[in-house]
């Protein structure tokens, strides 16, 4: 309240009447807002006004002056209001301190007048004077309401009432600005008292509970909002107002009159305080952000689609295996997409159809190769009775499963009545316009249903999956007829030589890893050669799949080819290299020739490489020549010593051409063995192949086992540092022909010495017991002797093997090869070689440093060839 000079007296004016009116209306005002406040206006009682009234925002002094026209008074108010204090404001001319001097002279009119008892009010300029307390010169502004009073003396004085009126245009701006802002808010703007009742709301909280803002006038929360949101709604509130600390950003949910959808809003709450500083009520500006909510749903939806297809192209498709790719499906899907998932391709893809019969109306067979589960291994049972994992079924014909299936479009299967699947997507898995599939992606109850942007995932899904399906479906096919391809072209059943106990493995590279892989060209061979001799042979073309495997074929057969011709270990991987070569030329290997001598530009996948060696093992002797083309060492093993590697030169790959091949004769002694093999056993992508080459080595530390064994040992032992390459694994183990099987004679070139070979080979059939072969071998052994005698060089060697078969060797120094040509009936000669023919099971010629060996081959007595009758031989010459 401001302060009235304690001396000032009631005026004496005969106007003092008028002007009590309005301080009545006054009193009747105050006492309005009294009753307002809970306080009746006809009680004889006064209340003083508390902190936070209108007094604490606008500026009202008062002062009095004296009948000399001098202050004689000075409130508290006037000094915050003028800065100056009072002990210097009593005895001060208010016109020569506050007045401008350019409006003194009016000033000194109106002092006179006052003082001669007359009322003014009016607004006066006014500044501080100099030395005051505050800023010195400042001006201001002032409405001044003077009263006349008289002293207790009689004597005319007046008491001034003073308002700061720039203080009070700023709180009517304030006010009308505040007003602008809460009327034309596009927010929700309540004011909260301290009891947490709604004071005061603008139109758009109104328009949007209805009403208007009076009718929301002493709610609370709970009005509102439901019970729990409410509750913490109001606790949220008591903080604010107990604490001071703003809410930025507070959600609430909630509905409004007459709708049932839910309503989301954005709320910020601050503490409102008085002039005095002291806490008032809460201010709430509140923001519809249902629709924002639901933007960023669907954003989040949006966004958590995009991360499933995502998630979906890095995981699916690794592995072309059918069952491996499904369970990718569904370890993406589930549980970050549906709760249960299963996945059923037909059983005939599976089998290697092209075309699953039944497709047409749905109803073919499928298996299940895969099943999810979020629910603690719920089964699945949206379709009707649970499938187990690698179950064939079928569904029924008018089955929703079905139809998708028959219309390659997806199907929604509602859940039934007590069961725990809400709703179930059937959706068909569809690759190059063929259905492959059904996936069925399922919800238990309580879950959010399937909306159209699930649908639409859904499809996408499926989609991929089915062309990684299609793939790994393409690609087992394509696999499986080359492997088909390759083990046809490897020797059948177990290999048989002379003097050798053989055993071999091959394993394809997804034997081992449990992950399909393409088919290699990784081959063997065990060849049988005149002299019982044996050629022993493990390659590998470079590269995968089937164009690996049909050059592996080629080479293969080209190696039993070249092999029939006798020629040594180098001269053999010499024309491999000229075929492999070939093998990439459209022209073959003369084209290829010529390609090499020109800059190379063609493609080099049309370039077929290859690593191969050679090895060529006399029984007799027990000596072994070995050729190298880039190929691994070959691994021995003696009795009683460790293993080690051969030191075999290792030429270049056969294709590369351009460098001869070296050959290494090494001597095996009786027991010992050998070992040949492919990369795919010593090498890999985590173990080196120096690593790789010493764990094979340690694996034959006991080649006393049976050879099977071994074998089973080496792959058991090394199955850590396989799996991803073809494997080829030839094992050899040495028994040398004995000497009691062995006839050998030196003849000299003379006619006796046909003669006496015959004898020779009498006498060695009957000690070996093989009465039933002496005629036919003693007329072989004359014609070849005879041969030799009549178109030969130098001295004659005699020589007789006996193992499997019955060999007949005769050696002599003269290069011509004999030629077998069909004699006319008038010729007198020509008919030897002809006879030889005719009664041996093979015959042949070869070259040695030496000279030339023509041998033929004799099956043994009791076998399941049968002997030939020299006289009939003889007489279906003629």
């Amino acid at each position: 309240m401001s302060e009235i000079p304690a001396k000032a007296t009631e005026s004496e004016d005969p106007s003092e009447g008028a002007r009590s009116r309005p301080a009545d209306g006054l009193a009747s005002a105050v006492g309005g807002a009294l009753a307002a406040d809970g306080v009746r206006s006809g009680d004889a009682m006064w209340q003083s006004s508390p902190p936070g009234s209108i007094y604490d925002y606008i500026k009202v002094a008062s002062f009095s002056i004296g009948p000399d026209g001098l202050v004689n008074q000075w409130s508290l108010r006037a000094e915050h209001l003028f800065g100056v204090r009072a002990d210097r404001a009593v005895g001060m001319d208010p016109i020569e301190a506050f007045i401008d001097p350019r409006h003194r002279e009016r000033g000194m009119r109106k002092m006179a007048e006052i003082l001669d008892g007359r009322e003014w009010t009016g607004v006066v300029p006014f500044r501080m004077p100099n030395g005051a307390e505050g800023e010195c010169g400042h001006e201001g502004l002032a409405e001044v309401y003077v009263m006349p009073t008289r002293t207790e003396e009689g004597e005319r004085a007046a008491v001034c009432i003073v308002v700061d009126v720039r203080t009070l245009r700023s709180i009517e701006t304030d006010l009308a600005a505040s007003q602008a802002i809460f009327s034309q808010s596009p927010f929700g703007f309540l004011l909260i008292d301290p009891d947490l009742r709604v004071r005061r709301v603008n139109q758009r909280f109104a328009s949007i509970f209805g009403g208007t803002p009076d009718d929301h006038r002493g709610k609370g929360v709970h009005d509102y909002l439901q019970r729990g949101e409410a509750d913490r709604v109001a606790a949220t509130l008591r903080r604010v107002l107990e604490t001071g600390s703003s809410i930025t950003d507070m959600h609430v949910t909630g509905f409004v009159p007459g709708s049932d959808e839910r309503r989301h809003w954005s709320v910020n709450l601050y503490r409102v305080h008085s002039g005095s500083g002291r806490p008032i009520g809460i201010a709430w500006l509140g923001i519809d952000i249902t629709a924002r909510r639901a933007a960023a749903r669907e954003a989040a939806a949006a966004r958590r689609n995009l991360a499933l297809l995502n998630e979906a192209g890095a995981r699916i498709g690794n592995s072309l295996d059918l069952e491996t790719t499904a369970r990718q499906l569904l370890d993406v899907v589930v549980p970050g997409f549906c709760d249960l998932a299963t996945v059923d391709l037909y059983q005939g893809l599976l089998a290697g159809d092209e075309t699953p019969p039944g497709l047409a109306d749905g109803s073919a067979e499928l298996r299940r190769v895969a099943f999810a589960s979020a629910v603690s291994d719920a089964p699945f049972a949206g379709a009707g009775v649970p499938v187990a994992v690698g179950a064939v079924h079928h569904y029924p014909f008018n089955s929703p499963c079905a139809d998708a299936l028959r219309t390659a479009r997806p199907r929604t299967v509602p859940g039934e009545d007590g069961g725990l699947v809400q709703s179930t997507l059937a959706v068909p898995m569809v690759a190059h316009d063929t259905v492959v599939g059904l996936v069925q992606f399922a919800r238990t109850k309580g879950s959010e249903p399937f909306g159209d942007r699930d649908r639409d995932l859904a499809v996408e899904l499926a989609a991929r999956a089915a062309v990684c399906i299609d793939n790994a479906r393409l690609y087992r096919r394509e696999h499986e007829r080359a492997l088909i391809l390759q083990r046809s072209l490897l020797p059948p059943g177990d290999p048989e030589a002379s003097g050798l106990d053989i055993a071999c493995r091959y394993l394809p590279g997804s034997v081992n890893t449990g992950r399909p892989s393409e088919v290699g060209g990784d081959w063997f061979d065990v060849i049988e050669l005149p002299g019982h001799r044996t050629a022993l042979v493990v390659g590998d073309v470079m590269g995968r799949g089937l164009r690996a495997a049909v050059a592996m074929g080629e080479l293969r057969t080209a190696v039993r080819t070249l092999a029939q011709l006798d020629l040594e270990p180098a001269e053999v991987l010499s024309q491999l290299d000229e075929i492999a070569r070939g093998l990439g030329a459209p022209g073959g290997v003369q084209q290829a020739t010529r390609a090499a001598r020109r800059p190379r530009e063609a493609d080099l996948s049309e370039v077929y490489l290859a690593t191969c060696v050679y090895a060529v093992y006399d029984s007799v002797t027990r000596r072994c020549t070995f050729a190298n083309a880039g190929h691994l060492p070959p691994v021995l093993v003696e009795p009683g010593e460790a293993a080690l590697m051969l030191d075999v030169p290792p030429g270049l790959p056969l294709g590369v051409g351009g460098e001869p091949f070296e050959e290494v004769e090494v001597e095996l002694p009786e027991g010992a063995l050998l070992a040949l093999y492919t990369d795919g056993l010593v090498e890999s992508r985590d173990h080196p192949l120096d690593e790789g080459l010493q764990a094979f080595v340690s694996a034959l530390s006991d080649p006393t086992q049976p050879l099977e064994d071994v074998c089973d040992h080496v792959l058991n032992t090394l199955d850590t540092h396989h799996g991803e390459d073809d494997i080829a694994l030839l094992m050899a183990r040495v028994q040398g022909l004995p000497t009691e099987s062995v006839g050998d004679w030196t003849l000299p070139r003379e006619p006796r010495s046909v003669g006496r070979a015959r004898e020779y080979a009498r006498a060695q059939l009957l000690a070996w017991d093989l009465e039933p072969l002496v005629d036919t071998t003693e007329l072989l052994v004359s014609e070849l002797v005879t041969n030799a005698l009549r178109y030969g060089e130098g001295e004659i060697r005699l020589r007789l093997l006996l193992d499997r078969t019955l060999v007949c060797e005769v050696w002599d120094s003269g290069l011509v090869q004999p030629r077998r040509r069909r004699a006319r009936d008038t010729d007198e000669g020509g008919r030897g070689l002809q006879l030889v023919g005719l009664l041996s099971a093979a015959w042949g010629s070869r070259r040695t440093p030496r000279g030339k060996t023509v041998w033929f081959e004799l099956p043994l007595p009791g076998g399941d060839t049968n002997l030939t009758d020299p006289a009939e031989a003889l007489l279906s010459l003629f």
